[in-house]
């Protein structure tokens, strides 16, 4: 096994320390200020959304993780022992290595040429090191590698300066002087970053597999890294990587991968140097019916891996064998801007590939590949129920239900915590806060990006591509994806807002009021014994009749209306708290009865807690979240004006 972090550094004691003290706080605070009422009947559907959602999800990430365990303890173990049986009959006869870098630091820049050329004078093959870098001290560090260990006679370094517009156009230049040395069969390809050091083994541990396994395309490792920021980058960092093993022990139980990371990855060498995929390498591009055709900026790792799933080979990830990146954010001071334009970078890359492999469809890579692919595009939509749900709920409905989403997140992601920690080996707290950042944040600049993926940008060479070259068409494009991105997440907005019950869909009630209600009868209160009569007796059994807001007079015409053959259905008539009012003739105040079963009189505030009740039928319905007055004076009103009604049905 290629050595694990023999110097990992992690987050302090101190850091740990003070997570703990703030959770354990906040756990506290929860439990205070949680309220019994957040598990009422009225709370269901804030449960059912977020439970609902969380079922799926979590299901599968759970058929994620118990993937990852079989092939950890079950299939790699096999796949080790063949592949260690062949390196002792077999090696590949020829190797090549594409390293890229773009002006490294000369410390670093040694450590990973001084552990590549350890690594390739031990593997004793023919070795040819392409070495594409951007500044003539890289040659100066290298030559000092190469006279530290006496220039190995396996190995032949070859210079290749970048034209300093990415790295595409770096690799296919290496790629096609490969090509042009015909390359003997069965030969291997290591594609890496200038800032990958390998770990002793590396080499003899992972190239093996492809004597082993003849349907093998391409295959890569596990990561570890050497961080320079703070506590939170650090464990940042790790939790990716951690977050990355399991994803990729999952995927490599079918064979397949969702990325063929350019960290450290080895292909077949008769396979790199097609020209199909040296030219998907170079000038990978998708035509939008938006963006028009437009290339890609960076990528690559998912320009290979598009093009070996595309044709059916098989790829694999080494679970046992470590490569040491050293890994520092673009602006060390701003871990927020800096992880965003992280993330951006890495999900544009993703969206821009996914769609075309999606439209491979199952046969070239698995039904289970190919649907981990549609859930990347379903799940950045899912990921924002939670927080949507509860801002509406904790708003519209009580503010406590933003303490059991507190609660709820904590729960689930300490779980998700701990199972990424067995797997990795270690454990942070600050895991917890960090899982959910990058699930939320992510979700949401994946949304902002999947509607704007022609912008691109590459933070360490600043330099940007995608976007028209007149200012007027930038501003028409940037537009048009403001526009469908508010509009697609106003559609999920308004269906949660339905769910939940903030937004009420208009039933037989309020669709009665509002085609009998005249413009000019728009501030008068209005009579509804017959709308709710007809509610009343058409609800489910045990069912709600809900009001709308508003102010409407009841009188003794409600029983009328409802004959005493008309079975009474509704259970519970409610309102909108605060905003509806019955004013009630004294006749049906009569069957009336407040919170604490006294008769009504003069008025009342009926809620969820001090309900109170009509008697219909013999049967007795519980009013909550309405304002009930008693007002001697409807009776003369409504007598008043039902002979002018009268008189316009015969003036008619």
């Amino acid at each position: 096994m290629s050595h694990m972090p023999r110097d990992h550094i992690g987050a302090s004691r101190v850091s740990e320390l003070i997570t703990l003290v703030l959770g354990l706080a906040l756990l506290i605070v929860i439990f205070s200020e949680l309220p019994s009422e957040v598990f009422s009947p009225e709370s269901q559907s804030f449960f059912f959304v977020i439970g609902g959602i969380a079922i799926w999800r979590y299901s599968w990430w759970l058929v994620q993780a118990v993937r990852s365990t079989w092939y950890n303890r079950r299939i790699f173990p096999r796949l080790r022992a063949a592949a260690d049986a062949a390196d002792e009959v077999v090696r590949a006869p020829e190797l090549f290595v594409l390293c890229t870098s773009y002006r490294i630091e000369a410390e670093i820049n040694f450590q990973v040429y001084d552990a590549m050329v350890r690594e390739v004078a031990e593997y004793g093959v023919p070795t040819t090191i392409f070495a594409s870098i951007s500044d003539r001290t890289d040659v100066d560090v290298i030559t000092h590698v190469m006279d530290e260990h006496c220039w190995p006679e396996n190995i032949e370094i070859r210079y290749m300066f970048q034209k300093g517009d990415g790295k595409r156009s770096a690799m296919a230049e290496v790629l096609r002087a490969i090509s042009r040395r015909l390359p003997a069969p069965g030969s291997l390809l290591i594609s890496m970053d200038g800032d990958i050091r390998l770990e002793p083994g590396t080499l003899r541990r992972s190239l093996s597999f492809f004597q082993s396994q003849e349907d093998l395309g391409a295959l890569t490792t596990n990561n570890r890294a050497e961080v320079t920021g703070n506590d939170a980058t650090r464990e940042w960092y790790d939790l990716r990587y951690a977050q990355r093993h399991l994803m990729m022990s999952s995927m490599s139980v079918s064979r397949r991968l969702l990325v063929l990371t350019g960290r450290y990855s080895v292909f077949r060498a008769d396979l790199a140097t097609q020209p199909g995929f040296i030219e998907l390498i170079e000038s990978d591009h998708v035509d939008h019916w938006r963006f028009g055709n437009f290339k890609f900026l960076s990528g690559d790792d998912k320009s290979s891996w598009y093009w070996l799933l595309k044709h059916g080979w098989r790829m694999m990830y080494l679970p046992d064998v470590y490569v040491t990146g050293f890994e520092e954010l673009p602006d060390r001071r701003r871990f927020f801007a800096s992880t965003t334009d992280l993330m951006r970078r890495w999900y544009g890359n993703m969206l821009r590939t996914s769609n075309r492999a999606i439209a491979l469809g199952p046969r070239p890579m698995g039904m289970f590949t190919w649907w981990s692919l549609v859930d990347q595009r379903i799940s950045m939509w899912t990921t924002l129920v939670g927080p949507t749900v509860v801002t509406l709920v904790t708003l519209f409905v009580r503010p406590s239900f933003f303490f059991a989403y507190i609660l709820w997140i904590l729960f689930t992601r300490g779980i998700a915590t701990m199972i990424l920690a067995w797997q990795r080996g270690r454990f942070s707290l600050l895991w917890i806060p960090l899982i959910y950042y990058n699930q939320v944040w992510g979700a949401m600049l994946k949304t902002y990006v999947s509607f704007r993926f022609n912008r691109q940008k590459w933070s360490r060479q600043g330099i940007s591509a995608g976007e028209p070259g007149d200012p007027v068409a930038v501003r028409r494009q940037r537009r048009m994806g403001n526009v469908l991105h508010g509009f697609t997440y106003g559609l999920l907005l308004f269906a949660l807002m339905l769910t939940t019950g903030v937004v009420q869909p208009l039933d037989r009630t309020t669709l009665s009021i509002l085609r009998d209600q005249g413009w000019q009868r728009s501030q008068q209160p209005e009579r509804v014994d017959r709308w709710l009569s007809a509610s009343i007796a058409d609800a489910p059994e045990g069912g709600t009749v809900q009001l709308p807001a508003g102010r409407y007079h009841l009188d003794g015409t409600l029983f009328d209306s409802l004959h005493e053959e008309t079975r009474v259905m509704a259970g519970q008539i409610s309102g909108v708290d605060g905003s509806t009012t019955l004013a009630l003739s004294p006749d049906l105040a009569d069957h009336m009865q407040g919170p604490g079963g006294e008769p009504l009189n003069g008025s009342v505030h009926c809620t969820l807690e001090s309900s109170c009740y009509l008697t219909l039928n013999e049967k007795s319905l519980t009013l909550v979240n309405i304002h009930l007055m008693v007002e001697p004076s409807v009776m003369t009103e409504l007598a008043a004006a039902e002979p002018s009604s009268k008189e316009q049905s015969k003036d008619g």
